[in-house]
């Protein structure tokens, strides 16, 4: 069984137990958060398409970890006129554990 879910405008597929990466959310480590923005499920041959989303779905999560991913590396560049500019950013997120996807049949 698996599922597709929505978070900060980005999607996941997911299965329970599964440990992932999502933007940074609110909240302590060890809370459990609720996705109700399930877009799929797809459970033994069977399967359920939202539109947009399924009513009465969910994916119960716990927050494991907030960090911060690797530096990247911005450069501004004129050709010629002696101007450089560096920058660097480190964007923000979560690791989240699913417990559990419940939905209506």
């Amino acid at each position: 069984m698996y599922a597709v879910f929505d978070s900060c405008g980005k999607q996941y597929k997911v299965v329970q137990g599964q440990t992932i990466k999502v933007e940074k959310m609110i909240g302590n480590i060890g809370d459990k958060i609720e996705f109700k923005n399930v877009l799929i499920i797809y459970d033994k041959n069977q399967i359920n398409i939202g539109n947009p989303i399924i009513p009465g779905a969910k994916i119960i999560a716990q927050l494991i970890l907030h960090g911060k991913n690797k530096k990247i590396k911005i450069i501004k560049f004129r050709r010629r006129k002696h101007y450089r500019k560096t920058q660097g950013h480190r964007q923000l997120f979560t690791d989240i554990k699913i417990l559990k996807i419940q939905y209506l049949i």
